[in-house]
């Protein structure tokens, strides 16, 4: 018995199936590689991306971070500020003019006196006894003058009857001169003695502060002045002596107004004015001196005290800069400029006044540069910096006030 063949259009359609079959299978594989080529295109365009993202966040976070000025033209309000020691408008030690001993002191340090009052007084008992003497001797001239005007009466009596010869009355007569001169020598010994025995009364010369007591109660006193008693200081007004530099000293002229600042004294200025100048250069330090007479009503200043003098300048149209944007350099003084792509530009320029906090800037810079304030030494020409925020343009993390520091960003 024989199996039955298949039929011809039987194995056609078979064929036709094996063929669909394989063709879906080769599309499913094209589409999947085309997935994975485009996931794979898209990665690496992704990484490519981020890197070149972060190498900008990374050369953006090395960019120095610096704080910039621009220059401002000087006006009126230009001042030099120099240093100077307060001093009364009086001031004098007090000594004794009378050997002796202290017998008391009526006045200590930071005691107000008026002019004539009572600051010691001394034991003097060597001129009391001189004093003493030289009265007993004034009173002995005086009995010898009496008696020899009375014997030049006598005797002026008895030349008229020709008993004595007017030689002898001329003797008599020189006598009488004679007793007068030394009459008149001790009295001014009197006098002399006197006044000095008043300066058993040490008192004030003048009105003002006692700064310093020398003596106590017992202390053998010299009149030589060697070591004075007091020293007395007239605390209102006081002076200040300045030293102006010769580059300055043109631009200073009495009856200028001056503001005068302690360091202790926070938020306190004093007003005075320039009493008078020296008028004259000094060859040592090439600086011109010059007084400033400082009212001192309350007190508040204190001889001695170390200060700090503005006096007014003209002004002189240059434009000016803090001095915290000097760069000194072997080519010279420079300060640091940034340009609108953020570059440094170093340029040298000529300076011309110091007001202390400020200069003038003759020649190097224009007005609408950007100068770098407290520029560090490895500023290099051309580098790249980034200019920092200020407070008032804060507007979220990424721009932070200054004095904040930013993770890994410097900041000058």
């Amino acid at each position: 018995m024989t199996e039955p063949r298949p039929a011809a259009g039987d194995d056609a359609g078979q064929s036709a199936q094996r063929r669909r079959a394989l063709r879906g299978t080769k599309i499913v594989a094209l589409v999947v590689l085309a997935l994975l080529a485009v996931g794979a295109a898209r990665t690496v365009v992704s990484r490519i991306s981020n890197a070149r993202t972060l190498e900008a966040g990374v050369a953006d976070n090395a960019k120095p971070y610096v704080r910039v000025t621009q220059p401002q033209r000087s006006g009126s309000g230009d001042k030099l500020a120099l240093p100077g020691t307060l001093q009364g408008n009086v001031q004098a030690p007090i000594a004794a003019r009378a050997n002796g001993y202290l017998k008391r002191w009526t006045k200590d340090i930071g005691s107000r006196v008026e002019r004539g009052e009572l600051l010691a007084e001394i034991e003097t008992p060597e001129i009391d006894q001189q004093l003493s003497q030289s009265i007993a001797a004034r009173d002995q001239a005086a009995a010898s003058l009496s008696l020899s005007r009375s014997t030049v009466e006598r005797w002026e009596g008895l030349r008229k009857k020709d008993v004595v010869s007017q030689q002898d009355l001329e003797e008599k007569r020189s006598a009488v001169t004679q007793q007068q001169a030394n009459l008149a020598a001790a009295d001014a010994n009197v006098q002399r003695l006197r006044q000095l025995e008043s300066f058993k009364r040490v008192v004030a010369p003048f009105a003002g502060v006692i700064t310093r007591r020398n003596v106590d109660v017992g202390d053998l006193i010299d009149a030589s002045g060697s070591r004075p008693l007091f020293l007395l200081a007239q605390t209102d007004p006081l002076r200040v002596y300045v030293n102006v530099p010769q580059a300055y000293a043109q631009l200073v002229q009495p009856g200028q107004p001056v503001v005068v600042t302690q360091a202790e004294l926070r938020g306190q200025t004093f007003r005075g004015q320039v009493a008078r100048t020296s008028a004259s250069i000094d060859t040592g330090t090439r600086t011109m001196q010059v007084e400033v007479a400082l009212p001192n009503p309350d007190g508040k200043l204190l001889p001695g005290a170390y200060v700090q003098v503005a006096l007014p300048l003209a002004s002189s149209g240059a434009l000016a800069l803090p001095t915290n944007t000097l760069m000194f350099r072997g080519e010279g003084t420079l300060v640091a400029v940034v340009d609108a792509q953020g570059k440094v530009s170093l340029r040298k320029v000529a300076v011309g006044r110091n007001y202390g906090e400020t200069f003038e800037v003759l020649d190097g810079i224009n007005d609408n540069d950007r100068v770098i304030l407290n520029p560090p030494d490895w500023l290099a020409e051309g580098q790249s910096v980034a200019l920092a925020p200020t407070a008032a343009s804060s507007t979220g993390p990424a721009s932070s006030p200054i004095g904040k520091d930013a993770p890994g960003k410097d900041r000058l």
